[in-house]
């Protein structure tokens, strides 16, 4: 593992960075403010060249969304060494804390890198595709809800005047109008973003030959995996979605059953349990398999949850052979 002299933790908000440069030997740290902007992180990584070297610093900050991405964009492109850490975690490690600014959280920024270098997973940006699709995915689910929010006026027209409620459904139907247009360009400038890319292409084409799964969810999982290179295998991420199963003991008082973590990317495992209701409509073999554990006297969402788990299993399976999905139960004697 590489030896880092110098630890640069990093406090994130929209119109600055606090930085906390903390020197390992001595553990002493200087603190500076610079404004969130291209510009003002390039002019201050170009100073640092007067305090230390910057290929033994590991930079370090909190994963706040976009207001990351100027920052990260920057030591990117420099070959710096950049770890972005959930919030939670960070937060977590400090123990018993009194007060709070965006200077100390800094200075804890820069000793949790020091402090759990063992567990260091640095930094790489997905690829230019990738970034459009995060995007655009986005967007897409902003118009979805803003779509059901509008629709939801039909729910008054029983108990509202006819002529008021007239008059507003127009304005409501030109909305609902403009809305689906968008959400329509949305879809067809994501479907040019993976056609434009055979490999986006093949692995989109992989995952929809997975019975259950759509091409929304296609799409998710190749956001959500970077291609799939940010996961080693589907255990990562059946963790990462929410629906791995962890043990809930402690002694000999504490035995509860095994349990889902509620720290999980919400949007996936939302589409993994529709995927999995599905499913039971088209898979004979997860059917079977439902049933059969149903009978047994398990939880209904106890044996969806194995569904979701079996899902992403079958996701990484066609993705790592590169040949679609065959149903070898149908040829079962």
């Amino acid at each position: 593992m590489k030896k880092y002299l110098f630890y640069v933790g990093i406090d994130v908000s929209k119109a600055k960075l606090d930085i906390n440069i903390l020197d390992s030997s001595t553990l002493k740290s200087e603190h500076f403010i610079i404004e969130n902007n291209i510009k003002s992180i390039l002019i201050f990584i170009k100073k640092l060249d007067r305090k230390l070297d910057k290929k033994c610093a590991l930079f370090c900050c909190e994963t706040t969304g976009v207001y990351t991405n100027h920052l990260s964009s920057v030591l990117v492109k420099l070959n710096l060494d950049l770890w972005i850490v959930p919030a939670v975690e960070i937060k977590k490690s400090k123990g018993i804390s009194r007060g709070k600014s965006d200077k100390t959280d800094a200075k804890d920024i820069s000793f949790y890198s020091y402090r759990n270098i063992d567990k260091l997973k640095l930094y790489t940006s997905a690829s230019l595709d990738i970034q459009k699709l995060k995007m655009l995915y986005t967007e897409r689910e902003k118009m979805v809800k803003a779509l059901m929010l509008i629709q939801a006026t039909k729910e008054s027209k029983a108990f509202t005047d006819k002529i008021i409620f007239k008059e507003v459904s127009l304005i409501n139907q030109t909305l609902v109008k403009s809305i689906k247009n968008s959400i329509h360009k949305i879809e067809s400038k994501i479907k040019e973003v993976i056609k434009a890319n055979d490999q986006l292409t093949k692995q989109a084409e992989l995952i929809r030959s997975i019975p259950g799964l759509g091409e929304q969810t296609s799409v998710y999982f190749i956001i959500a995996t970077k291609g799939f290179t940010a996961f080693k295998n589907w255990r990562q991420f059946a963790c990462y979605s929410g629906v791995a199963p962890f043990e809930h003991s402690s002694g000999s008082s504490i035995k509860g059953r095994t349990r889902v973590n509620h720290m999980a990317d919400k949007k996936m495992k939302s589409l993994l349990q529709m995927c999995a209701m599905t499913t039971l409509k088209y898979d004979s073999q997860l059917k079977e398999y439902y049933n059969k554990k149903k009978v047994e006297g398990k939880n209904s969402m106890l044996v969806l949850n194995n569904i979701r788990c079996k899902l992403i299993s079958r996701v990484f399976a066609v993705i790592n052979r590169e040949t679609p999905y065959i149903n070898t139960y149908k040829f079962a004697s």
